[in-house]
């Protein structure tokens, strides 16, 4: 995750990036899914349906800020 982001220009390290997911997890913005994978923990995370309505919402809002920018 954080090479993608990387990859679009955000320079985010795993003490900013973990934190927010743990945050977005508690506020049940995001589901946790661990597997184990050749020995090793990995986590997945997915968007709930809470999550997918805030994400609406929020993205009006840029628009909205964005037409009023431009």
């Amino acid at each position: 995750m954080i090479s993608e982001l990387k990859r679009h220009g955000y320079n985010i390290s795993p003490g900013t990036l973990y934190p927010l997911l743990h945050k977005m997890e508690k506020e049940n913005l995001l589901a946790k899914r661990i597997e184990i994978v050749e020995g090793k923990k990995r986590i997945y995370y997915s968007i709930t349906s809470q999550g997918e309505n805030l994400l609406k919402k929020l993205r009006g809002k840029v628009k909205e800020l964005f037409h009023e920018i431009i």
